[in-house]
């Protein structure tokens, strides 16, 4: 008779970075970095149709309580010190979401001299969410997408 035979049915066998995973699946806490027409779209999301909260995730109004930050809209680079500064005071594991071409690679703008041509030249990218605006759907879509994501991943980040 084997180990696992032996164990009542409402025990558990896991190990602590699948529990970990599981638990930062289902608990993320998004700070809005809302910068043009895409946080209209961003907004829209955590509205009644969309519903970011369903999934375990609810806006945050400060860093210090939030590991996922989503960035939607043109950056530029007077923005971009702040940006830093707000993800450097989110707590570790921390991710990021680039919504829009805008904030992807500078979009329209990108031969702007004031606009960033792309957040992961600031910060580290874990989803780049393309679009013009992107539909609240591709946002949910990623989302899930990074829930997965962080499933898999081990306790700690390389």
């Amino acid at each position: 008779m084997s180990f696992y035979q032996e164990l009542p049915e409402n025990i558990l066998v896991t190990n602590i970075d699948q529990l970990l995973g599981w638990g930062r699946k289902h608990s993320l806490w998004y700070l809005m970095f809302g910068l043009a027409c895409c946080s209209i779209e961003l907004m829209h999301t955590g509205g009644p149709r969309a519903d970011l909260e369903r999934f375990g995730s609810a806006p945050r109004g400060t860093p210090r309580q939030s590991d996922l930050i989503i960035i939607a809209g043109t950056l530029t680079y007077k923005m971009a010190s702040r940006l830093k500064l707000l993800y450097e005071q989110m707590a570790e594991p921390r991710y990021v979401i680039s919504m829009g071409s805008c904030s992807n690679c500078g979009g329209l703008f990108d031969k702007a001299y004031s606009v960033v041509k792309g957040v992961d030249q600031i910060i580290p990218v874990d989803v780049y969410l393309p679009g013009c605006p992107p539909r609240p759907e591709a946002l949910l879509e990623s989302l899930i997408f990074l829930q997965k994501k962080i499933q898999n991943e081990k306790f700690l980040r390389k």
